[in-house]
């Protein structure tokens, strides 16, 4: 028998009165976590779900996620964390897709009706027979949303207690959706032993000096969140402090406030801390010396931002590299091994990883190359999708779209999407270059770099451009200069400031949008 729900089930066992969560003025307690997370298994098993069946979950960074998560875990079922910012046409087709067979859904909020999106997705999908709803005010017994039930009316008179299905290492315990920038979203069916392993290999990334304190701002719907700061946490026996939106002075006052000692995020997150407008009244000093462990990912960090964050923080980043599709980590700067500044680092313990081309040859040496990875950690494959599958899995090889190069010493260093590359007069161009080159002048805070069709040159270049605070920065200045730090056919031609980048719920930019 293997189950995910370990992770949650022995810290309760091992240090039952020690905080799990921490949101506003709740403190819960691993016993109160595991039992409420039994109540939701007692629930699903009494209305029929059976192992192996899909339960639907939406919900932003809130105590019922994991009570949902670990309860649909110990009845034998497979999670389907849902991305909090879709429609209700977007929820339906989730929900339809993964055959889900129990839908948990929070209200949601004025500015996030995530209740009414998801009803609406609900009520359009036949076979998805129960719609719990989470309600925003705690405890309470009604629904705000018209004919759905309440999650704390269900759990009455449901067992606190419960005796956790077996299953088996290879059976599916998340089933992760792709963002779907090529295409409709799949999901990635992952394994029980996919997510453990996944979070006790993780935990390499931590500080062993004692009890840790960890900020949930990255979204648990994503697997980021799910595994690197939820399941490695609670195995941890961690305490975990929610924030349902990243906001940066929010952040840096519970960082302040709860002594927090772990923080991972994507870069857009460490930037947003450091260009904070009221970063200076809080402790910053205070914060630096709890903070021991700073991890990174998601996307590549500008190294401007890494060496921002060193200096103001205090704490080295640890960054590292994963997707869905692997569960998600496949490699990082570990603290046992040197480090280097803009790669992230080796394949993590029991994972290979290598360099191949478009017809799966491998590149040797430098390359650049397209990164394959090989282990514990890839999915299954794509949920009733065989075909999707076979594109990028061979003998066990799961190829990422994310090209890299690889240096003398076995660093991985990321050099940009595949699908973002441009194409300028027969030049590979790769954005994050450009990128990291724009943010070394010290008028530019941020840049997000895409090509457009051109007639003569196949794409050209473009820089949308967020400017410092107090900057007067033109576009033809910037072009000047970009001209002279870069080769002619890789500086951007056209160079538009915004006050904001468009960005996905988990702090990706979305380059799809600037499109």
């Amino acid at each position: 028998m293997l189950n995910l729900a370990v992770v949650l089930e022995d810290s309760a066992r091992e240090a039952p009165d020690r905080e799990a969560v921490v949101f506003g003025d709740l403190r819960l307690p691993y016993s109160l976590v595991d039992m409420l997370a039994n109540q939701v298994a007692s629930l699903l098993v009494a209305r029929g779900i059976r192992p192996g069946d899909r339960v639907a979950l939406a919900c932003p960074n809130l105590p019922y996620f994991p009570f949902v998560y670990f309860g649909a875990l110990k009845a034998g079922a497979a999670v389907v964390p849902l991305n909090v910012l879709l429609t209700g046409p977007e929820i339906a087709y989730h929900l339809a897709d993964s055959e889900a067979k129990a839908f948990f859904c929070f209200e949601g909020t004025p500015e996030l009706p995530l209740g009414e999106r998801g009803k609406q997705g609900f009520d359009e999908v036949e076979g998805c027979e129960m719609f719990i709803a989470l309600p925003a005010t705690a405890g309470a017994k009604e629904s705000t949303i018209p004919g759905a039930e309440s999650f704390w009316a269900a759990l009455d008179g449901m067992p606190g207690t419960f005796d956790t299905i077996v299953t088996e290492p290879t059976d599916t315990a998340v089933i992760l959706y792709t963002s779907g920038t090529t295409g409709r979203p799949k999901g990635a069916e992952l394994s029980h032993a996919n997510m453990l392993i996944n979070a006790m290999v993780s935990d390499d990334m931590f500080d062993d000096s004692g009890h840790d304190v960890l900020l949930g701002a990255l979204p648990l719907f994503h697997s980021f969140g799910q595994t690197v700061v939820m399941n490695t946490g609670f195995r941890r026996r961690a305490t975990l402090v929610l924030m349902p939106r990243f906001e940066p002075t929010a952040a840096l006052g519970l960082m302040e406030q709860e002594k927090v000692t772990t923080f991972a995020g994507v870069p857009t997150m460490y930037w947003a801390l450091l260009t904070a407008e009221d970063r200076d009244s809080h402790d910053i000093k205070g914060i630096a010396a709890n903070l021991h462990t700073a991890v990174s990912g998601g996307s590549a960090l500008p190294l401007e931002v890494l060496k921002d964050v060193e200096s103001v923080f205090g704490v080295k980043i640890l960054e590292g590299y994963g997707l869905s599709e692997t569960s998600p980590v496949a490699s990082f700067n570990q603290r046992h091994k040197p480090t280097k500044p803009g790669s992230v680092g080796f394949p993590i313990w029991g994972v290979q990883m290598k360099l191949v081309d478009e017809e799966w040859n491998d590149v040797e040496g430098e390359g650049p190359g397209e990164i394959a990875i090989k282990g514990h950690n890839v999915m299954k494959g794509y949920y009733n999708r065989p075909e999707a599958t076979a594109e990028v899995m061979r003998d066990g090889w799961f190829r990422s779209g994310d090209i890299a190069t690889r240096d003398a010493d076995g660093f991985y260093f990321i050099v940009d999407r595949a699908k973002d590359m441009i194409i300028r007069g027969g030049f590979n161009v790769y954005p994050r270059e450009i990128e990291e080159v724009l943010m070394t002048h010290p008028e530019v805070s941020l840049a997000a770099v895409l090509g457009f069709p051109h007639e003569s040159h196949g794409e050209e270049i473009k820089a949308y451009v967020i400017r410092t605070p107090g900057s007067t920065l033109t576009e033809d200045a910037l072009i000047t200069w970009a001209k002279d730090q870069m080769a002619a056919y890789k500086y951007p031609r056209v160079v538009e400031f915004v006050d904001s980048l468009p960005m996905t719920a988990t702090g990706k930019i979305l380059k799809r949008e600037l499109r």
